[in-house]
């Protein structure tokens, strides 16, 4: 059984990445994105949109274990 909270959290982060130079990139994050019920889909919700028209959906990072809950 989930919790509220566990529902809540996105599936992915939705990101606008730019390169700055060859070794370096800006990564902004721009929204979330979760799995649909059926798993037939994906519904993302931005709060801007990328200039370059790209963007990249990443999980987001597992919590370390030596974090605290």
């Amino acid at each position: 059984m989930t919790t509220q909270t566990e529902k809540n959290k996105p599936d992915y982060y939705a990101y606008s990445v730019r390169a700055i130079n060859d070794e370096k990139s800006n990564w902004t994050q721009l929204g979330a994105a979760w799995n649909n019920k059926d798993g037939e889909g994906i519904n993302i919700v931005l709060d801007g949109l990328p200039i370059d028209g790209k963007l990249t959906l990443r999980k987001p990072p597992e919590p370390s274990q030596s974090e605290p809950s």
